[in-house]
């Protein structure tokens, strides 16, 4: 039978959290055919072991197995493992998960029937953190964020509004949208592709249920991505699809992010701002920022335009944070 849905599976270095993530994919009660696509990053431990022992089993209970990689000194990174794991894949449907996380039973199931009714879009889930108290406001974010918040908050939100490792869509939009960004280590590719994703009219769906155990520790790749990349990137698609259409807007946060948003953005979108509005009772008695009070700020231009503008309490506003 063709196969209707492949597992993405990256693998580098994973040998503590393998054989718990491999018996996740083992345990989907989805009952169509399915595929694991594993490509191997240049692992130097003992992954790859852990992984054709799996294979057996796998194969054994319906599960087709299809394994590549390199052996180069250095791993490529994400995006690239991420895009040949998908090449050397045939099935209909992308189900992406992270070698240190673990899918819930009805994980693949509950996500392709989303999936099939939404098929321009990413579809996630929520997902319950390890450690339960690493992340505690963001797995919250996470969870709670409502069908509208998806995709509102996508120009205030420090990566995509439903997290890479529970992404699931159809080949046909991936190869619509892809591939992954390729500049390996330090390189947001989940972001730069979400937002291209956008770009082309994609739409974000969570399945209001938790599918995905995602794992908090200190080598994970996300923490490669220094949050200045981030920032630069956030800013600049603010610029490009939310701030054309705004003639003024008020900047939320009169404090260090406030300022920083202001001088971060280009002069044209900086003439846009009229006011900085914020609760602190200090600030906004003040009625105005003056330069000497805000030591922290460079540039004659940014200085001139900051002691023009007033604080407001109440206004329609763009809260960065």
């Amino acid at each position: 039978m063709e196969t209707q849905v492949s597992v993405i599976l990256p693998v580098h270095d994973a040998e503590p959290w393998l054989d718990e993530c491999l018996r996740s994919v083992l345990q989907q009660d989805f009952e169509g055919p399915m595929e694991l696509s594993v490509f191997n990053d240049a692992s130097k431990d003992k992954s790859m072991a852990i992984v054709e022992k799996w294979k057996v089993t796998l194969e054994g209970s319906g599960i087709r197995v299809v394994i590549g990689g390199h052996d180069s000194p250095s791993p490529r990174g994400v995006g690239y493992s991420k895009n040949q794991a998908i090449a050397q894949s045939s099935g209909s449907y992308l189900c992406f998960l992270d070698a240190d996380d673990v899918m819930m039973p009805p994980r693949v199931r509950l996500q392709l029937e989303a999936a099939v009714q939404h098929p321009a879009s990413i579809i996630g889930c929520q997902v319950r953190r390890e450690p339960p108290n690493s992340t505690e406001r963001y797995t919250r974010w996470i969870n709670q964020l409502t069908s509208n918040q998806l995709l509102t908050q996508v120009f205030t939100s420090n990566g995509p509004t439903v997290i890479m490792p529970s992404w699931f869509c159809s080949r046909a939009w991936f190869l619509h949208v892809g591939p992954f960004d390729e500049g390996g280590q330090g390189v947001p590719e989940d972001l730069l592709f979400f937002y291209d994703h956008l770009r082309k009219g994609g739409g974000v769906v969570r399945v209001d249920q938790s599918l995905l155990l995602y794992r908090y520790h200190p080598s994970a790749a996300t923490h490669s991505v220094l949050e200045t990349t981030i920032w630069t990137h956030r800013v600049h698609f603010l610029e490009e699809r939310a701030l054309p259409h705004w003639a003024t807007f008020t900047i939320w946060n009169a404090g260090r992010q406030g300022r920083r948003l202001y001088r971060s953005l280009t002069a044209r979108a900086q003439r846009k701002v009229v006011a900085f509005c914020d609760v602190d009772e200090n600030k906004i008695k003040k009625g105005f920022y003056c330069y000497e009070d805000s030591l922290d700020l460079t540039g004659g231009e940014f200085e001139d335009n900051l002691r023009s503008l007033h604080l407001r309490e109440g206004q329609d506003f763009l809260h960065f944070s």
